[in-house]
Formats: structure tokens, sequence, C-alpha cells
């Protein structure tokens, strides 16, 4: 059975010893390069789409651009330099290759996933879908993305669970947080309520809210009466809609509750309740007289 290994002299092994000091320098330059170019690169790439959108929508777009695409350059290289380094150690790479070539192609036929979800990463990417520090809401589950590369997207929801979802399972894919978010609100009050009173009650609220000095910056327009929205059973649903920076309409929506709960108070608005209705019977029922031919 051939060897794969070649016997080398001393003046050979201090001369590979020496190119592979060379090759492991060259590569820690290579990586270092990398890491400090490509967020660069990035940046240029993204300059048209700075001045059009929030300093933080780019900034969070560069991070995963950035994060990819050193993740995507980094593993060709360690395998380019781990070829480099056995060839070097005069270890015939022939047969590993011929080896790796029968095994790509046997694994080709069942990598069909792992091609789906690197296909879909590209386009989610390209396209600029999501990004890390959006909350979005893919394959049924909503979080908060934490890691994105091109096989899975990382998502963390309320409970702190973290969900690793393939990119190709990502059919539909809803962002709550790009460019900016809404405050969606259906607020009810009783039947009896004066519509008018209620809507000056919730613009003056919103408008408060909005010079806050503490919710004001994170508010771009102020919470505001839009409709009345629905009869409901128990009371008329009103619609209130406003609009906020990213990723901030769940704190600006608990804020305006808050303060329009207290506001109806001191207005004497009453926020309906279901209502359900108890009939209490004092007289015993009327006998029923006997039918025809029977004696009492």
């Amino acid at each position: 059975m051939p060897t794969l290994i070649v016997p080398i002299d001393t003046t050979e092994l201090v001369t590979a010893v020496a190119r592979i000091v060379l090759i492991l320098a060259l590569t820690v330059v290579a990586q270092r390069l990398l890491k400090r170019f490509i967020p660069h690169l990035v940046r240029i790439a993204l300059q048209r789409q700075a001045a059009e959108e929030p300093s933080e929508a780019v900034a969070k777009r560069e991070q995963t651009l950035t994060s990819v695409l050193l993740e995507s350059l980094t593993i060709p290289l360690y395998l380019v330099v781990g070829l480099t380094l056995l060839s070097e150690l005069r270890i015939d790479i022939g047969p590993a290759l011929a080896s790796l070539g029968l095994l790509g192609i046997a694994v080709g036929f069942g990598a069909q996933n792992l091609v789906r979800d690197l296909f879909s990463g590209l386009f989610i990417l390209l396209e600029n879908q999501y990004r890390i520090g959006d909350v979005v809401r893919i394959a049924g589950i909503e979080g908060l993305v934490e890691d994105i590369n091109l096989r899975r997207t990382v998502l963390r929801d309320l409970d702190g669970v973290v969900h690793s979802i393939p990119n190709g399972e990502v059919k539909i894919s809803s962002n709550f947080t790009k460019h900016f978010s809404r405050v969606n609100l259906d607020i009810s009050v009783a039947y009896s309520t004066d519509v008018d009173k209620a809507r000056d009650v919730i613009n003056r609220v919103g408008q408060e809210l909005a010079a806050d000095p503490e919710f004001g910056p994170l508010i771009t327009e102020a919470p505001h009466f839009l409709r009345l929205d629905a009869f409901e059973d128990s009371g008329i649903t009103l619609k209130v809609l406003g609009v906020t920076q990213p990723i901030r309409q769940w704190e600006v929506a608990g804020e305006f509750r808050l303060r329009i709960l207290k506001a109806f108070a001191q207005a004497g608005i009453e926020i309906p309740f279901p209502h359900r209705v108890v009939i209490s019977r004092t007289e015993p029922p009327p006998q029923q007289s006997p039918g025809p031919g029977v004696e009492v």
C-alpha cells in the first residue's frame, strides 16, 4: 500500500517550517484585513441608503451584511490555508481532493435543503427584508433578530426563548420595525359616551405625550383619534393611530394606555366591560289547568 508522506531532509524540513510560519502569519494578516476593510466597503456601498433612511436602520443593515460577509469569506480562507499546509508537509492531497469531490457529489443529492437555505438567505440579505435588531414574524414565530447568516436566522421571543430558523422556511417575513413603527390601538367606550368629547380627550393626551421630554423623541406622529371603528356588544370602538421610531411602538402605546385610562376617569368617560342580566322570579309559576276528562 503506497504511503502518502514523502520523506524530506533537514534542510527541506526547516524550509517547510518557515513556509508554514509564513502561511500562518499571512492568514492572520488576511483575517485582520478582512475585519478592517469589509465594514469599510459595506459602509461605502450603503452611502446612498444612508441618505434615505434613518441612521439606526442603516447601522443595523451594515452590521448584518458585515457579519455575513466576514463569515462567508473566512470559511474559504481557512479551507485554502488548510490544503496549503498539507501540501507544505508533503502530504499528497490529490487523493483527498478526489475523495472530497466524490463526497461532494454524494452529499449534493441530499443537500437540497441546505442549498435552499443558502439561496433564501442570500435573497433575504439582498432585498433587505430584515436585519439584526429588527422585530419580525417569520415561520410563525415573532421575536428580535439576534443573528442572521446565509443559512439561518436566530430570533429571541418575549419569553427569552431563542429560535433558530432555517432561511428556507421563511415563506413570508413580517417586519414590525423597518423604517418606522406604528401605534395601532382600539379603545372601547360606553354607548352613552359623547364621542366628540372622547375624541378631544384622546387627541389631547396624544399631544401631551408627544410633548413629553422622555417620550417625545420616540414619537414621529402623535397618537390621535382616527375614526369610530365598530359597534360592539358592550360599547363602541374608537381607532387610534400614531407613528414612532422603529421598535418603540410598544413603549409608547403602553404609556398612552396608562394616560388615557387616567384621562377618561377624570372626564367621566366609561370604558365598558361585559354585562350579564339576571332575571329572578319572585312569584310561583302559574298552574296549568287540567285537560278535559281529568278530575281534580
